[in-house]
């Protein structure tokens, strides 16, 4: 392992978090799940790029759906297959595009309404 920074994100559902995320090529391997049980309250997902995200149960009331000030920023080459998989979810109705900040990007939210977007570098694109 190297050293990284990783997020902790509180979820009001874990398990409807786990499978958005999922949808972007996130998972835990089946070791990281608790026994039969046990508590399944903090989950630790990973892609296949070595990116990691932290999903966490949220204090009953604290995070409300539709004012939620978190937000991602998901570096990925295939922005425009993702933006395929999102397609109606990605807000503004717009697909993704080149912003005036450098990078092509489109954003989505998740279940608990987190910002979520996903983009590459204007410039790296082939």
């Amino acid at each position: 392992m190297k050293p990284a920074l990783t997020a902790i994100l509180p979820c009001n559902d874990l398990d409807a978090s786990e499978a958005f995320y999922r949808r972007l090529g996130f998972a835990r391997p089946a070791g990281d799940r608790p026994v039969a049980g046990g508590d399944d309250g903090y989950r630790i997902l990973h892609d296949e790029n070595g990116s990691g995200l932290h999903l966490t149960k949220a204090v009953d009331g604290w995070l409300v759906p539709g004012r939620n000030p978190f937000g991602l920023y998901c570096y990925r080459a295939d922005v425009d297959r993702l933006a395929g998989i999102f397609r109606d979810e990605i807000l503004q109705g717009d697909g993704p595009s080149d912003k005036p900040w450098g990078m092509y990007e489109f954003a989505i939210s998740d279940p608990d309404s987190t910002l979520v977007r996903i983009g590459w570098p204007t410039r790296l694109r082939p």
